[in-house]
């Protein structure tokens, strides 16, 4: 085994820490409205699964003059978040449920499957956003890593004897496919209620996001084109990538998911990638521990930084992230910061 293998083998050591990181942190609660003690109260119209999501339709509701709850909170991991059978029963309550869809929520498949038979309207809106195929992923990072070795086998082996479905879910990195959420849950709702104002309530929060895109891009574009690649802890970021114009060099845990294993050979190549393309940052997220990504920084032996981004939910309550525009607002300027 060869010296860099031997020290990325000592990497996987840290991986039980950063994966202890999937589930919920100490502390966070479920949002208003949806939690055991509370289940009896009055039931919002609709209910979303992710922080992402349920920021949007929150912003539909109060348009309207109703309300709405969200199942996951702040720093909850929709790979890994699992609900109670009370929220549950108010899921089956609520006029819909809007969920991600496209394998992301994997700990509440069997709990939207069950409210929809006991009765509940659930609606799954990633579909509904022209997912991209990881076949197209794979497409477009060969051609972005010709000419790359280790680049491209690196973006080969993320995929290779990894289960992750056909489609990407993490639809949420793209400001303006969240826009194309919003008009479509307005729709949704106004025919789960029969009230049309939630139609226009939606298209007026698609448009405020499309104008949160073009903030998005502004601050992008101060990122020269040679910096415009990321490693990121795990694939979801593919739709950031194509919709702001990156390069997704490497990714720390393999798959769409946050619960798989790197093994050495993984992070060897990962290695070999931040040195030959000079990587100045590798970027975690909120809901993962960051311990493998610090410790693969520093086997890297340069000054590569890690940069923590708001992805896998929004930021906690009185933050700048506390909304899904404020998340993605400051992902750009956390990103346009580490790399211009």
């Amino acid at each position: 085994m060869t010296a860099t293998a031997l020290r990325s083998a000592a990497l996987v050591g840290a991986l039980g820490l950063a994966l202890a990181g999937c589930t919920s942190p100490a502390g966070s609660t479920s949002a208003a409205g949806v939690s055991d003690a509370t289940a009896a109260a009055s039931d919002p119209v609709a209910i979303a699964t992710t922080t992402q999501l349920g920021s949007v339709l929150s912003d539909i509701t109060q348009c309207a003059g109703t309300t709405s709850a969200t199942l996951m909170g702040p720093g909850d991991d929709p790979h890994a978040f699992a609900v109670s059978s009370a929220q549950v029963a108010q899921m089956v309550r609520a006029q819909l449920v809007v969920a991600n869809g496209l394998g992301l929520e994997q700990g509440l498949e069997s709990a939207l499957a069950n409210a929809a038979s006991d009765g509940g309207t659930v609606y799954e809106v990633a579909p509904d956003l022209d997912p991209l195929t990881y076949e197209e992923i794979e497409a477009s990072q060969a051609d972005a890593h010709a000419g790359h070795a280790h680049a491209e086998e690196a973006a080969s082996e993320d995929h290779d004897g990894h289960d992750h479905g056909a489609e990407d879910p993490h639809v949420h990195m793209d400001v303006a496919r969240m826009a194309l959420a919003a008009e479509k849950i307005g729709e949704r709702l106004a025919s789960a209620t029969g009230d049309d104002q939630y139609t226009s309530c939606g298209a007026e929060v698609a448009a405020s996001l499309r104008e949160t895109d073009a903030e998005v891009r502004e601050i992008l574009a101060a990122v020269p084109e040679e910096n415009r690649i990321l490693i990121t802890d795990h694939e979801a970021y593919n739709y950031f990538a194509a919709a702001y114009d990156f390069d997704v060099a490497g990714v720390v845990i393999p798959g769409g998911s946050t619960d798989a294993e790197p093994s050495s050979a993984d992070l060897a190549e990962l290695v070999a990638v931040i040195e030959e393309d000079d990587v100045q940052a590798i970027f975690s997220n909120n809901t993962v521990n960051p311990a493998l990504v610090e410790a693969l920084a520093r086997e890297a032996g340069t000054q590569v930084q890690v940069v923590q981004l708001y992805e896998g939910s929004v930021g906690a309550p009185g933050t700048d992230a506390a909304t899904y525009a404020g998340m993605m607002l400051a992902n750009a300027h956390l990103i346009a910061d580490a790399l211009a």
